[in-house]
């Protein structure tokens, strides 16, 4: 690995419309100094192509390295960047001139760690949602670190990151939690509450500290669908999944001007 943070790794769709845009990119590149490498094991800059989905797929299919530096660039229109693109790239001169200007700055995002049966082990950077796999309710104990928390009946589960807590998270009126607090969030889907069950009923934060634990029942619950960001893990039979903040972040390239609360201003006001 180069000492110097000067070998890109570009990560996009390779259809013929996106290859044209990404050429200038590209030359650009190696004219300001970088090398462009076609490896993405030999780079310490990935560079996301795309949308936010895009950089999800790129972190998760390089394996979620915390050695090096990520960068997010939209092909989106402006008012629709997202949360993880903060360069745009029909303005690639904004781009350079920011980096010339120390306009930049490196975020580290946190992530969780999903472990199913003691076995596998999954990251997740935005969240990891359990529900059925078929027309039935499903059953599920919640654990606290030890403590049995509760019986849970419903859809499912969300438990997202703070960077994640605007994505599902939000849609299921989870909050939205500010990225510098090392945490966890844990939203219910369609939980059953009456006289004969009852659940917490809204969404609860977990400290970093914190391991969540959710034992699966096996009645009716052979096929669940394990969301993985925006990845579906085909696993059957499962018995339980632990969940913990990782100790390792994802380290992002943004702009000083462009804030997380700025991002979500932008985007829900």
């Amino acid at each position: 690995m180069p000492e110097r943070r000067n070998h890109l790794y570009f990560f996009y769709k390779h259809d013929e419309q996106l290859i044209e845009q990404v050429k200038p990119l590209m030359e650009l590149a190696q004219q300001s100094g970088f090398v462009v490498v076609g490896d993405y094991r030999n780079a310490n800059i990935i560079v996301s192509i795309g949308d936010d989905g895009s950089f999800l797929q790129a972190v998760r299919q390089t394996g979620f390295r915390n050695d090096c530096l990520y960068a997010g660039i939209s092909t989106l229109p402006s008012h629709a960047r997202g949360f993880y693109c903060d360069f745009h790239i029909d303005d690639v001169n904004h781009m350079v001139q920011s980096m010339k200007n120390e306009q930049i700055e490196v975020r580290r995002y946190p992530i969780i760690q999903a472990t199913i049966d003691d076995t596998a082990s999954f990251f997740c950077l935005n969240e990891c949602s359990i529900r059925s796999g078929i027309i039935k309710t499903f059953v599920m104990d919640v654990f606290i670190d030890d403590l049995h928390f509760e019986t849970f009946r419903g859809d499912g589960m969300i438990v997202a990151t703070p960077t994640g807590s605007t994505a599902y998270n939000k849609s299921v009126n989870g909050a939205v939690v500010d990225p510098l607090l090392p945490c966890i969030q844990v939203s219910e889907l369609a939980s059953l509450n009456n006289n004969r069950y009852r659940t917490l009923g809204s969404s609860f934060i977990l400290s970093g500290e914190r391991k969540l634990t959710l034992k699966i029942s096996p009645e009716g619950n052979h096929y669940p669908i394990i969301g993985m960001d925006n990845e579906a893990l085909s696993i059957q039979h499962i018995e339980k999944i632990d969940i913990v903040l990782s100790d390792r972040v994802i380290k992002t390239v943004r702009l000083k001007d462009n804030s997380f609360w700025e991002k979500v201003k932008r985007t829900f006001l």
